[in-house]
């Protein structure tokens, strides 16, 4: 997986930063891309990016602030233009659906492709399949506020290729039956388990996008050994009482929830439009005090999960 960011501003935009809105690419067959938050020209960022909107399978909303919505109705209606057929899926907050159908309504925009709607108002499992599961949890924010845990399933581990060679395996169709863990018979004769020649699982990644939040335990619990942390950081370290009233965070207080949860990595992200593109490194600083391994995401740029 890797992550790109559309707009990394908090509230309004700057002109280094546009408001909300990320891409995560999960890197399968597919080229599948499911977004985290649609603010105000989100479609306008993805123009400078390879995201095709056709590709877009999912849109997770973090709550009903309109710099992270306001840009929802419009991608809407351009992957339609563009010919997308699949389904789209968004979960978000309720009062989401009232939102996303009135502007389509009173715009008279009309969509070629199904869209479902999901919202959620509780902690949960949100979304599962064979490979990936998203888990939701409740944030402090002014408005209902949510965070996302995004969990890839264990991948198969890989073919032991030494043993091959040591059994004398031919390249070919044989070798996708031992990887398929089937048993196989040798051209001496000798049967073979599949299952003995596959290593052990490949740990799937994980992932936490949290919406606009206080410091909260529930983001601790949704970051819990996540291989990156996405933590909002509103505010620069010192104005603790500003973030608690406007119901946000500092660079310190993420710092502080991704080393509770033992994440591996901690983007900030959400950054008041106050500091100005310079000011970028000092805010990363701030955190790595508590946190080494942080980053502050800047529009466009790109992090490997």
């Amino acid at each position: 997986m890797k992550v790109t960011f559309l707009g990394t501003c908090a509230g309004v935009p700057a002109k280094h930063r546009n408001v909300s809105s990320l891409a995560l690419h999960l890197e399968n067959k597919k080229n599948t891309t499911w977004l985290f938050d649609c603010g105000e020209a989100t479609q306008h960022q993805i123009l400078y990016t390879s995201i095709k909107l056709r590709k877009i399978e999912k849109i997770f909303i973090t709550h009903l602030h309109g710099d992270h919505i306001f840009g929802l109705p419009g991608l809407l209606g351009s992957r339609s233009f563009q010919g997308a057929e699949s389904t789209l899926t968004i979960y978000g907050p309720t009062g989401l659906k009232d939102f996303v159908d009135t502007a389509l309504k009173v715009s008279g925009t009309y969509l070629k492709y199904p869209l479902e709607m999901i919202e959620h108002d509780e902690e949960g499992t949100l979304f599962h399949d064979s490979n990936w599961r998203v888990k939701t949890a409740p944030l402090i924010h002014g408005l209902p506020c949510y965070g996302y845990r995004i969990e890839q399933k264990d991948l198969p581990g890989p073919l032991l290729m030494d043993k091959v060679h040591e059994y004398g395996i031919p390249e070919g169709p044989i070798l996708k039956q031992l990887k398929n863990g089937e048993r196989v018979q040798l051209a001496n004769g000798t049967v073979v388990n599949g299952e003995d020649f596959i290593g052990p699982p490949k740990k799937g990644k994980v992932v936490a996008v949290l919406g606009d939040t206080r410091y909260s335990e529930n983001a601790i619990k949704l970051a819990k050994g996540a291989d990156t942390l996405i933590h909002e950081a509103t505010f620069a370290a010192g104005e603790e009482n500003l973030a608690k009233e406007y119901f946000h965070s500092t660079t310190l207080q993420a710092a502080d929830i991704a080393q509770k949860a033992g994440a591996n990595q901690l983007i900030l992200n959400h950054i008041s439009s106050r500091y100005q593109k310079d000011e970028s490194e000092n805010l990363a600083s701030q955190a790595k005090r508590v946190f080494s391994n942080t980053y502050i995401a800047e529009d466009l740029s790109h992090f490997q999960i």
